[in-house]
């Protein structure tokens, strides 16, 4: 059973004055929250307070310490199930480092092999881009499929298309970690339609939507926790269809993962449970801040949350479309959606000066950084989108990959072989700590900074890896 919505409207002004003040105490307007979520003070608290009244110790054990801690991790598992609104009989929450490791323990122990294929769109994340190494060391083949229209929308035809053929894995985010796009959950049916298996990319769409896991059901969802309420970093989660997980078939075994093993024998079996997926021990001290976590969402309520988001969002794109310079140019290029229809609350932008040209990226991360302005800046781990987003053509990029790599070139060397006068976009990104107060802080800086002349270029930092 999903976690109850509570029966009231949340105070959201006081919310952010009692449990996320420290922001305005330390002078930051925070605009990243797709890259972190931020804790609640009550989380540090009850954490704080856990480690006081207790001794935890190793879970795979007897004693007293070691129960302790075994009964706090199973209460997680059930919360986090619960939060999805998951059949415990259908599905298993098993524990990674975060979203990255979901992904990654999916494609090293997907039965991948000649024949079968990885299929992705173009917008995805390098911990989703990634899993095609696996196919491709297997005999997989990869196929990715494009984006359409100038919201950058997954290309539904040919999705079709490409689903129609040969089966095996189809991997996409719920919501894309670049555009803000939601991408149609009704996809996962379409997939199972074809006999595919499903993996949901849902570390940006959880911190701020609902995910119920009654209505869709892939084989697999990854989630980072530390996107959704700020803390505890280092531990993500796998929810995978129970069906499914006995399909995976790891290349190893490991402390924990294991019920028997012999050196001398060569012979292990696996555990039966989700500990066969977990590998070595658990964050043990951590992972019961999950469940905390996951209290103080369900106070405020998912669904309150979403909405109070989502006008938010309405509120920056419209202050974003009004910015002029005082010829009337604009002083902001948006992609993906310009409004909130199917869109989260993630809003990549780059800056133009008034003859239209891009600011550095470069030069905007070190001007928001000196006003304590807190935006990300690149590609956010996710070329396929920028690439759309730039309307970069597969042969200019085959082009300047050959050519970078003929030569031992850089990265500014590579961008300039694309044409591209900035290596990425400006991404901001707003949750449930958020306020009007921070989005106009954030319009206001474009105005006072931008309008009328282009950024200082000079002292530019060295680029961000991807």
């Amino acid at each position: 059973m999903a976690i109850a919505e509570p029966a009231g409207p949340p105070d959201f002004e006081a919310i952010r004055r009692t449990e996320y003040g420290y922001l305005d105490e330390q002078g930051l307007v925070y605009l990243d929250h797709t890259g972190a979520g931020l804790a609640a003070r009550r989380q540090w608290q009850a954490h704080a307070a856990r480690m006081a009244d207790r001794t935890y110790g190793n879970p795979h054990s007897e004693h007293p310490a070691s129960v302790a801690s075994t009964h706090l991790v199973e209460h997680t598992r059930r919360a986090i199930l619960a939060h999805f609104n998951a059949d415990p009989d259908h599905y298993a929450a098993v524990f990674t480092a975060n979203a990255t490791g979901a992904c990654r323990l999916v494609g090293e122990a997907y039965p991948f092999r000649r024949g079968t294929r990885f299929v992705l769109p173009i917008d995805n994340h390098n911990s989703v881009n990634g899993i095609r190494e696996y196919a491709r060391a297997r005999g997989a083949r990869t196929e990715y499929i494009g984006l359409s229209g100038p919201e950058l929308r997954l290309d539904g035809e040919r999705l079709h298309a490409t689903l129609a053929r040969r089966r095996g894995l189809f991997a996409f985010p719920a919501q894309s970690n670049f555009t803000g796009v939601r991408h149609r959950l009704d996809w996962i049916d379409v997939a199972h339609e074809h006999g595919w298996d499903v993996l949901l990319d849902a570390a940006a769409y959880t911190p701020t939507n609902v995910l119920d896991l009654a209505v869709v059901q892939p084989e697999f969802v990854a989630v980072s926790w530390y996107k959704v309420f700020g803390y505890p970093t280092g531990v993500g989660t796998l929810i995978a269809r129970r069906d499914a997980l006995a399909r995976l078939r790891r290349p190893w075994f490991a402390g924990g993962t294991i019920e028997a093993v012999s050196a001398q024998g060569g012979w292990h079996r696996m555990a039966d449970d989700e500990s066969a997926y977990e590998d070595g021990t658990l964050n043990f001290l951590a992972v019961p801040d999950v469940a905390r976590g996951l209290a103080w969402i369900g106070e405020v309520g998912m669904a309150a949350i979403h909405e109070r988001v989502a006008a938010l969002t309405a509120h920056l794109l419209a202050g974003l479309a009004g910015l002029r310079h005082s010829g009337g140019e604009p002083l902001v290029r948006v992609y993906g959606p310009g409004t909130t229809d199917e869109r989260g609350a993630t809003v990549a932008l780059n800056v133009l000066d008034a003859a239209g040209r891009v600011v550095d990226e470069r030069a905007v991360a070190r001007d928001t950084a000196a006003a304590r302005i807190c935006v990300r800046t690149g590609c956010f781990c996710n070329p396929g989108a920028g690439e759309a987003a730039f309307a970069i053509g597969r042969r200019t990029l085959r082009g300047a990959v050959m050519r970078t790599a003929a030569s031992g070139g850089t990265l500014d060397d590579y961008l300039t072989r694309l044409g591209l006068p900035s290596g990425g976009a400006v991404r901001v990104s707003l949750g449930l700590p958020s306020t009007h107060a921070d989005v106009d802080a954030f319009l206001d800086f474009l105005v006072r900074t931008y309008r009328d002349r282009p950024a200082d270029p000079s002292g530019l930092a060295p680029r961000l890896r991807c």
